[in-house]
């Protein structure tokens, strides 16, 4: 599908058909272009968690408040990051680099996150929304419809999933194929409104 096609008809889906299951390739294909999204320093925290247990699906629909989207999709993606990838071994990220690239980057990782909680964890939901528009559009090139979803108990949700203590949960994004369209655009503010040109006033 044509990019700007894929952006113009991808919407926030709620109903998916439960009995309809992604091939293993189609997983890992989208799973992969997920995995060519920015970073910055190229440290690639975002961690794509699978949740394919369907016991675990139920317990995690629970604290979902009951949204179906996580049992019915084909897919559901707990999209999170390691907040301390940026200094785990660091010269990994830069590895295929010219000498003199490694030389200037892997000491400026270091410093740019080193005692910055703040910058560390606001780069985490960052590479993460960059992640998850790519799981997104490239399910909708794929032909399948998806879901972002922040409404759940998030240390619930951690909790269920072993979730390390120097890792964080982003969003979920769920795939699949939908049973219902998405409801009509609520209302698109105009360009008027949204873009701004050098200052605010």
């Amino acid at each position: 599908m044509d990019v700007f096609k894929a952006i113009k008809e991808r919407r926030s889906v709620k109903h998916f058909d439960p009995n309809h299951e992604m091939s293993e390739t189609e997983k890992e294909e989208i799973l992969s272009l997920a995995a060519l999204s920015p970073t910055a320093f190229n440290i690639q925290h975002w961690r794509f968690l699978v949740v394919e247990d369907k016991e675990l699906r139920n317990q995690i629909r629970e604290a979902a408040w009951g949204q179906a989207q996580v049992t019915d999709a084909s897919l559901l993606v707990v999209l999170c990051a390691d907040k301390d990838a940026w200094k785990k071994n660091p010269e990994r990220y830069w590895v295929n680099a010219p000498k003199e690239v490694q030389d200037y980057l892997i000491p400026a990782i270091g410093n740019y996150y080193e005692g910055k909680e703040r910058v560390q964890l606001d780069e985490c939901m960052r590479s993460c929304g960059f992640a998850a528009q790519t799981l997104m559009l490239a399910a909708k090139g794929m032909g399948y419809d998806s879901c972002p979803m922040d409404g759940f108990d998030f240390e619930k949700v951690a909790e269920l999933v072993n979730l390390p203590d120097d890792h964080v949960i982003s969003m979920f994004v769920a795939i699949g194929k939908a049973t219902e369209p998405a409801n009509p655009r609520g209302g698109q503010l105009p360009l008027s409104e949204i873009v701004l040109k050098d200052r605010f006033k």
